[in-house]
């Protein structure tokens, strides 16, 4: 059976990916109580970086953002896993904390977050509003260009 959100999802044109193993470690989402924290998930599609460089020299505010929703998407898809297979059970986001590569006179890292808060509220509608964190920094692994976790309130 097919849920209100995997329904969204698809409206929307979008498949959750296959999820991957950490890289070192820790795990890809942990729950505690009502709450469920996923790490930091970053700009990548069929197991590649999709997206390299910096904010304010190699990628537009526009593609930053792109990078943040594709960050988003995985987010979902690692919480679509911790939820076996039960996006519904979703409550609300909580938070989102959003990294942003970006050269040292870039000003626009709230601006390229706004690419996972938008699809967050796309989905789950009033509950996919959240507080957030958009902090820029000098470097994130692998050189991509945002890095963004998420807590969600879960049933």
């Amino acid at each position: 059976m097919v849920g209100k959100i995997d329904d969204k999802l698809a409206k929307l044109g979008i498949v959750l990916p296959a999820t991957t193993a950490p890289l070192a470690n820790y795990v890809p989402a942990r729950r505690l109580g009502g709450q469920i924290y996923i790490s930091g998930q970053v700009p990548a599609e069929g197991g590649k970086d999709k997206f390299t460089g910096k904010l304010g020299s190699d990628f537009s505010v526009e593609e930053g953002q792109a990078a943040a929703r594709l960050c988003a998407v995985n987010i979902l898809a690692q919480l679509k896993q911790a939820l076996d297979g039960d996006l519904d059970r979703v409550v609300g986001v909580i938070r989102l904390g959003g990294f942003v590569n970006a050269e040292p006179d870039f000003k626009d890292h709230p601006k390229v977050i706004n690419g996972a808060s938008d699809l967050m509220v796309e989905v789950f509608g009033e509950a996919g509003r959240h507080a957030r964190a958009a902090v820029g920094c000098y470097s994130l692994p692998r050189n991509v260009p945002v890095e963004i976790d998420a807590i969600f309130e879960v049933s």
